[in-house]
């Protein structure tokens, strides 16, 4: 049978640096096996502890993800330049930030969202590719980040011809016997002051004539045609330029123009073009102090799916935890929602450092309508990194 081992020797043989002056002071009052274990304990208690911060801190980070990662264009005219735009979306837990984006061509030209985006927000690259010779290509835009990995690489694709002939990829709307290229006109958010445009390129593929008029137009668009007439298997386009300086009030504005299909038309659900358009409020211009000092909006989810409960119920709701993550209070001054089928209840507009709140989002399955219309959300916060907040829900 072995021998019990000398556990003070064990130990001590273990944990031969213990300070000296700690050992003195306890032997006084414990054992020399209880000071070891006690010291060994501390010891082992400050490795886990160093070993926590150090995975918080690796695992705090930005992501980055793309809303596809190559995009079709299908036939494309040549000379005649053409953009595709990826949503960026940061899933990470600290603010994302695209430091370069590059094209494999100098026949494309790069712009992305330069500003800082905040864990859960949304920012944006565009590419815009002016095809110098025919024939089928394959572009890449290389996004420089501080995520991991660094460098990640979306694609584009097409073919450049004479003459398109199969307009479903460029324009893959219908209104009769007309097509477009966008279902919605959603401006991007602007300040009082900034007029945004946004073309919506039209094919006449009817067996006369066309021209292209939005009706229903209110004051704050303006609409110019280029040409004024579109011949059979023609294209054009029509320019809708906002006046924020006519726009009521801050947040979103949401309207409807309607397309018409032919001279003396009406307005229905088929010719239905729905409009948005978001306004921001001023920000002073803040220092790097106020900055690392302002309040951060953090929310548990900004992409809301009922669709699952809609099919079994007449109702169905979720609660999104809305938490400040700065160091000031956080202020909610507007929240807006454009459809009756929308219930909201926000417990508080004002969360303090640290806090968090509940906001209870209810649909209503019966006055859900026109499935053309955008279901969301609007939040203005004081957020500089996040002045507006846009909930989205699919039902």
């Amino acid at each position: 049978m072995r021998e019990s081992p000398n556990r003070a020797s064990d130990l001590f043989e273990c944990y031969v640096n213990i300070p000296f002056h700690s050992f003195f002071f306890s032997v006084k009052n414990s054992t020399f096996v209880d000071i070891i274990k006690l010291y060994c304990m501390k010891r082992i208690l400050f490795a886990i502890f160093s070993l926590s911060a150090i995975s918080l801190t690796a695992f705090a980070q930005p992501r980055i993800s793309s809303n596809k990662e190559t995009h079709h264009f299908g036939q494309i005219e040549w000379k005649r330049p053409v953009t595709v735009e990826y949503t960026i979306t940061n899933t990470g837990d600290k603010p994302l930030v695209l430091t370069n984006v590059t094209t494999s061509c100098a026949c494309s030209v790069a712009e992305w969202t330069k500003e800082p985006i905040p864990p859960k927000g949304k920012g944006v690259v565009k590419a815009s590719f002016d095809a110098k010779a025919l024939g089928h290509f394959e572009k890449t835009v290389g996004i420089y980040s501080n995520a991991q990995p660094h460098l990640v690489y979306l694609k584009f694709t097409g073919e450049v011809v004479q003459e398109v002939k199969d307009y479903t990829q460029q324009h893959p709307y219908a209104i009769g016997k007309i097509r477009i290229d966008k279902e919605e006109l959603a401006f991007p958010d602007s300040y009082r002051g900034e007029n945004p445009v946004i073309t919506l390129s039209v094919v006449n593929l009817s067996d006369r004539p066309y021209e292209p008029v939005l009706m229903h137009l209110p004051p704050y668009l303006k609409v110019e045609k280029e040409p004024a007439v579109l011949l059979k298997g023609k294209k054009g386009t029509v320019k809708v330029t906002l006046d924020t300086q006519r726009l009521k009030d801050y947040g979103l504005t949401q309207t409807s123009v309607y397309l018409s299909r032919f001279a003396g038309d009406k307005v229905s659900e088929e010719n239905e073009i729905p409009v948005s358009a978001i306004l921001l409020p001023p920000f002073a211009h803040l220092s790097k102090k106020d900055s690392l000092n302002a309040p951060a909006i953090r929310l548990s989810e900004t992409d809301i799916d009922l669709s699952v409960p809609l099919m079994r119920k007449e109702k169905a709701g979720r609660d999104i935890l809305i938490s400040n993550a700065g160091k000031k209070p956080l202020v909610i001054s507007k929240l807006q929602v454009f459809n009756s089928s929308v219930e909201v209840v926000l417990k508080k507009r004002v969360i303090p450092p640290g806090g968090s709140t509940k906001l209870r989002v209810t649909i209503h399955k019966r006055s859900t309508g026109n499935k053309k219309h955008h279901l969301r959300i609007l939040m203005i916060t004081n957020d500089p990194l996040r002045p507006k907040v846009e909930l989205n829900i699919k039902r």
